[in-house]
């Protein structure tokens, strides 16, 4: 998958130019990152090459407690009763086995699915009995009565290439005052940054295979995800950083410091 655009690249949230390098993956540093300084977001150079065919499709049983990909979506949800315990009409977007989905019905939610895997919606509907229809969320037009309380985007949002475009599709979907859940990559977490350190510094380099390429579009952090909020009629309502492991998570949790972040925003 490429894109054809020209250097020097243009911030794709805010248009601002030119970029500052920010950092490079590949084993002779040929996949560049920019940083936009006017909003901070951090744009991979299309050009170089992107895959996103790489993210294996894999059928996980949503009711086996054990399963690590389980209890990782277990967190979600403690996080989601935690913030919007009162049940509504839920849309999760890319809902992969339907874990999240299995849970928020057991606590009262109307939920659905949109998929781009036929075989994970299917499977979905097979094991859970929930309806999951396979479509773009960014191509998908609802009914006119076809709107939601919550839309879930979980590891979705720093794929997409057009950010403005990804959060008005949310918008689409969602009632007046209606929230959004999203979860995606903190690019400024402690752990990201000391990586990026340890590799500018030669004290450690990820070693990469020869058809590897990168899969994000863009990295946020809480500035540039705040900016996209403002731009597109969404507040900020919880901002947090997460890990799966306990100690960490609580740390993450309230310094704010971990590479994973998650949100909740109000459409306005």
């Amino acid at each position: 998958m490429t894109n054809n655009e020209s250097r020097p690249l243009t911030c794709r949230l805010c248009g601002y130019s030119p970029l500052k390098p920010f950092y490079t993956q590949g084993n002779r540093d040929e996949f560049a990152f920019h940083r936009c300084p006017n909003c901070r977001l951090v744009n991979y150079h299309l050009t170089d090459g992107l895959d996103q065919e790489k993210y294996a499709v894999v059928f996980v049983d949503p009711l086996d407690e054990l399963h690590r990909r389980n209890i990782a979506q277990n967190t979600t949800h403690r996080f989601l009763k935690r913030w919007l315990p009162t049940p509504g009409r839920m849309l999760d977007i890319g809902c992969g086995n339907g874990r999240l989905l299995h849970l928020a019905r057991r606590d009262g939610w109307d939920v659905s699915g949109l998929e781009l895997s036929t075989f994970l919606a299917e499977s979905v509907t097979a094991r859970l009995g929930i309806e999951v229809v396979v479509a773009d969320y960014l191509e998908y037009s609802p009914g006119k009565d076809e709107v939601f309380d919550l839309v879930l985007l979980r590891h979705v949002l720093e794929h997409l290439i057009e950010p403005k475009r990804a959060m008005m599709g949310i918008a689409a979907l969602l009632k007046e005052g209606g929230c959004a859940l999203l979860e995606f990559p903190n690019i400024d977490g402690l752990d990201t940054r000391l990586k990026r350190w340890m590799r500018v510094t030669g004290l450690h380099r990820k070693k990469y295979s020869d058809a590897w390429r990168p899969g994000h579009c863009n990295e946020y952090c809480r500035q540039s995800f705040e900016y996209l909020l403002g731009e597109t009629g969404f507040e900020l309502v919880v901002w947090e950083t997460y890990s799966f492991r306990p100690f960490s998570n609580f740390l993450f949790n309230r310094l704010h410091i971990g590479n994973k972040a998650r949100a909740i925003i109000r459409k306005r």
